[in-house]
């Protein structure tokens, strides 16, 4: 087999890009300020644009969002006329959850079992770090044959818009030809993947009020009202009784056309407990891709140590809502907020705040850039052929950076394959998708640069 040159290059830099993920995985940079100091979220973003610099980037600047968190630019001029790329990954992440679940520190990079453990690893410092890798084996090897803008986001996990508010003030800055989203995944360690779809999300507060204060539940219980009973009332109405989602008026009987997820491996990758029966209708992939989902996140009423014998006066609960391609969002909250309004019981007073949204997007996989892609990633896994699956999951900036730039591709890659297990406590990277993606994407620009050349 011919040696390749960006391979052998991307190989040689794993060392020092395990360096600098451990040096970005330990700051805490969750973009919440009632848990995680904004400090460590702004030395996060200061070396992220250090980095940057270092690699002879211009412009480079922290952006003040509007939602009070950074986002880190940069520009990398490329030959005269060639064409720009917009390379995207996010520097915050998720909080650990429970630090006592965690086998090693949560921001404390450690090796064990061939994979790197940490929280962001896969999601998604380890997408910026993919990006540098890229850069750096093309720089080794004839220099980067495009120009190359990079944003680092900095509230993606929040979900508050702060880069898509400011992204549409600034029409300009993110402007490019082809934009790739380092926040996605392979489908299965080893098999490459672009994802084509993504679900859109809300974030709905409510809160019941039933009484003006708690009650003695000997004295009242049994007649007044209990807000926590009415709550309960309200989230179960979300599901029917197989666990599909059941918001009044939203269709959820989509179908997944592609790439299907064995309910075996998704079980395995889920780690249902024995003998517990997976949620919803349909296969997998309608479940995860195809179809609105409704979480409950948390709930705020007394916890079971130190509660008292009382009838509870309110209780309140954060829903997640994920709408899928080819639902509008904004429709999407309007039906849940009725939903929620008309199954509250006992004419409960009832509150709905929204705390975040994002659109559902779909991808354009006929694209010349998903060509060059496709080359790439094949070349980057010998021997596999590059699949297309959608994703659960939630980026709101790309139907932003889609409505700024309709004649822009988009692709999506990265890191965060099943056992990465991102958002849960032990995430981890596995160091050989690194690599490998870090590979493809250098491959991809090379293919790319020579198709717009023609």
């Amino acid at each position: 087999m011919t040696p390749n040159p960006i391979a052998e290059t991307v190989a040689s830099l794993m060392p020092r890009a395990k360096s600098e993920l451990a040096e970005l995985v330990a700051f805490q940079s969750v973009a919440d300020w009632a848990q995680f100091p904004k400090s460590e979220s702004e030395a996060a973003a200061n070396w992220v644009a250090d980095a940057l610099r270092a690699e002879g980037f211009e412009d480079v600047a922290l952006l003040d969002t509007p939602d009070g968190t950074q986002s880190v630019y940069g520009f990398l001029p490329g030959p005269a006329g060639a064409p720009t790329v917009l390379l995207y990954a996010h520097y915050d992440v998720q909080p650990p959850l429970d630090d006592a679940a965690w086998i090693s520190p949560a921001f404390e990079l450690t090796e064990r079992d061939g994979r790197w453990y940490g929280r962001g690893a896969a999601d998604c410092k380890g997408g910026f770090i993919m990006h540098l890798l890229a850069l750096r084996a093309l720089k080794a090897n004839g220099g980067v044959p495009v120009n190359v803008k990079v944003i680092a986001e900095g509230s993606e996990e929040q979900g508050t818009g702060g880069l898509q508010q400011y992204a549409e003030a600034h029409p300009e800055l993110l402007a490019a030809d082809t934009i790739v989203i380092g926040d996605a995944g392979n489908f299965r360690p080893g098999l490459p993947t672009v994802t084509a779809t993504l679900r859109g999300m809300c974030l709905l507060k409510v809160k019941v009020d039933t009484l003006a204060g708690n009650l003695h539940s000997g004295m009242f219980g049994g007649a007044a009202p209990d807000a926590l009973a009415a709550l309960i009332r309200v989230l179960d109405s979300l599901r029917a009784a197989d666990g599909s989602t059941t918001v009044d008026g939203l269709a959820s009987d989509a179908v997944w056309e592609g790439l299907q997820y064995p309910e075996a491996d998704f079980r395995a990758d889920a780690k249902v407990l024995d003998g517990v029966e997976l949620i919803g209708a349909g296969t997998v992939a309608d479940r995860l891709w195809a179809r609105p989902a409704v979480t409950v996140l948390g709930i705020d009423c007394p916890p079971v140590v130190g509660a008292t014998p009382s009838v509870q006066a309110s209780a309140g609960a954060l829903i997640s809502l994920r709408v899928p391609p080819g639902v509008d969002t904004a429709e999407a909250i309007k039906l849940l907020e009725a939903h929620l309004v008309a199954h509250t019981p006992w004419r409960a007073r009832l509150q709905v705040e929204v705390v975040g949204q994002g659109q559902p997007f779909q991808a354009d996989t006929e694209s010349p850039a998903y060509a060059s892609m496709r080359a790439a990633l094949e070349a980057a896994y010998p021997g596999q052929e590059m699949q297309i699956s959608g994703m659960g999951g939630s980026i709101p900036l790309c139907n932003t950076l889609t409505s700024l730039y309709p004649e822009a591709e988009m692709l999506l890659i990265g890191l965060s394959e099943p056992e990465a297990q991102i958002h849960a406590v032990n995430e981890s990277v596995s160091p050989d998708e690194l690599e490998r993606l870090s590979v493809a994407e250098a491959l991809f620009l090379v293919n790319y640069a020579a198709s717009k050349r023609g």
